[in-house]
């Protein structure tokens, strides 16, 4: 049966850019340029939606054309949205991609500091079924408050909810402990390899499953072009990446992890869910930007 799961994540425009030759410094460098609908939330919500879930995305917005963007991309995936207008602009990320299809952002997370948690908690008060959280509102000082606070409300609903890591360079600057103390009420974590070895100062992902399984219910981390494993308890699951062409690898994660909770929440065994993240994955990173 389908559930009715609360994505709670940044209203995103994004601008990916993947450079045709090296940078001209003071001139111009031929480019492939896409501007699209961002948000690491956003993209694990819509892949959650493809599941065939009820998905209600929450997040804060400014007034301006990338708003509208974002807003008719969400509803084009049959996506429903609660988004709180503040004075700010829309946040906005620049992707530099380079030939390996890796990236580089450069972010202004704008009016996405400014969620209030009075909005949020009116999105809480019709039944829900799972709540997931980006690592990102974590991340953020601004906001980290209202997502502890929107995970605190669905643990004392005993809802379970899950939340990603999202980016390892602002996860150094909060600190590990301050990351991990503010997921307290999760149930599950996702987290791709390197961001699971900073947050348990561990070598390999095998011993960094070790120490988080003792946090969380259910761990799930991604390995890029060596697959993913999930940890539950002393139990591990791995599958292997498919291999597939890559021009860019932005959104590829999230569309993992979103399909993986996707089938979890349908019943499917882990290493079945994890089968469905990496075809998730596969679908995206042979597209430029978080649309594949």
């Amino acid at each position: 049966m389908a559930s009715r799961v609360v994505v709670l994540g940044d209203v995103m425009l994004d601008v990916v850019v993947r450079p045709l030759g090296p940078l001209a410094p003071t001139s111009d460098t031929p480019s492939q340029i896409r501007v699209t609908r961002g948000g690491s939330g956003a993209s694990f919500a819509v892949s959650l939606r493809l599941s065939g879930h009820e998905t209600c995305y929450v997040g804060a917005m400014g007034r301006d054309p990338s708003s509208e963007l974002f807003s008719r991309s969400l509803a084009d995936a049959q996506v429903t949205t609660a988004l709180d207008v503040v004075d700010a602009p829309t946040g906005t990320v620049v992707s530099i991609v380079s030939e390996d299809g890796e990236r580089m952002m450069l972010t202004d997370r704008g009016a996405n500091s400014h969620l209030r948690g009075a909005f949020v908690e009116a999105q809480l008060v019709e039944p829900f079924d799972h709540l997931h959280v980006s690592g990102y509102l974590l991340l953020d000082p601004a906001t980290r408050a209202v997502a502890v606070q929107a995970l605190r409300h669905a643990g004392e609903r005993r809802v379970p909810t899950s939340v990603d890591v999202c980016s390892v360079s602002p996860l150094r600057d909060v600190t590990p402990d301050v990351f991990l103390r503010s997921a307290t009420y999760a149930t599950q974590l996702f987290a791709n390899e390197e961001e699971s070895l900073v947050l348990t100062d561990t070598e390999d992902a095998e011993a960094a499953a070790d120490v988080l399984t003792q946090l969380f219910d259910e761990v799930v981390i991604t390995r890029g072009a060596r697959g993913a494993l999930c940890a539950i308890g002393a139990e591990r699951f791995h599958v292997a990446a498919h291999r597939v062409a890559v021009l860019d690898t932005t959104g590829a994660g999230d569309a993992a992890t979103g399909a993986y909770l996707g089938a979890r929440l349908h019943g499917v065994a882990p290493t079945q869910a994890l089968a469905v993240a990496m075809e998730a994955a596969a679908r995206v990173v042979g597209g430029l930007g978080a649309f594949g």
